[in-house]
């Protein structure tokens, strides 16, 4: 007895997804797909935003402490003298600032008069860093703006270039070069 095994072929059960009827997935996966971008978009939107609101890289704040000038002197037409600025630099950022190629500058009548660069360096975020410089300028020549007052000043009286009354302006620029985490 040689028996084939039968199979029942039954009329009543059905599948969910019939194998000989075409699908609408194509629609659905298009829609899925556009969801997915869209939420995807709005997520790096959203990342960047919260960057720049909440993160966003500051400028270090830069503060002049003190200024000196130990000796100072004019004499025959000129300024001799010897000056100190003492500055504290911060970060403001939660990450650290590297600096370099940086320099402060000393200007006298719109002109440079010294330099001095300052080396490169690190500031953690949310640190501060203290430095100073030091110039000493020797026989550089007075420009004096000859503004008379009228106190009675005798023209022979001052031989310096400088009267009395009048003031000597000098500037200080500092450049400060860098970025966060470099």
């Amino acid at each position: 007895m040689n028996e084939q095994p039968q199979f029942l072929h039954r009329s009543n059960h059905h599948h969910p997804y019939p194998f000989n009827s075409k699908s609408r997935s194509g629609r659905t996966n298009l829609a899925s797909c556009v969801v997915a971008t869209v939420f995807l978009l709005a997520l790096a939107v959203a990342a960047v935003a919260v960057y720049f609101f909440v993160f966003k890289p500051k400028p270090p704040v830069i503060a002049v402490n003190a200024v000196q000038f130990p000796t100072f002197s004019v004499s025959n037409g000129t300024v001799n003298f010897e000056f100190f600025q003492y500055v504290t630099v911060t970060n403001p950022n939660r990450d650290e600032f590297s600096h370099y190629d940086s320099s402060l500058q000393l200007v006298y009548s719109g002109e440079p008069v010294g330099i001095v660069f300052i080396p490169a360096g690190r500031i953690g975020g949310g640190g501060r860093q203290k430095m100073s410089a030091k110039f000493d300028l020797q026989k550089y020549p007075c420009r004096s703006r000859r503004r008379r007052r009228s106190v009675g000043l005798n023209d022979g009286a001052h031989r310096s270039g400088v009267m009395p009354g009048e003031t000597m302006e000098i500037e200080t620029k500092m450049k400060l070069v860098g970025g966060l985490g470099c």
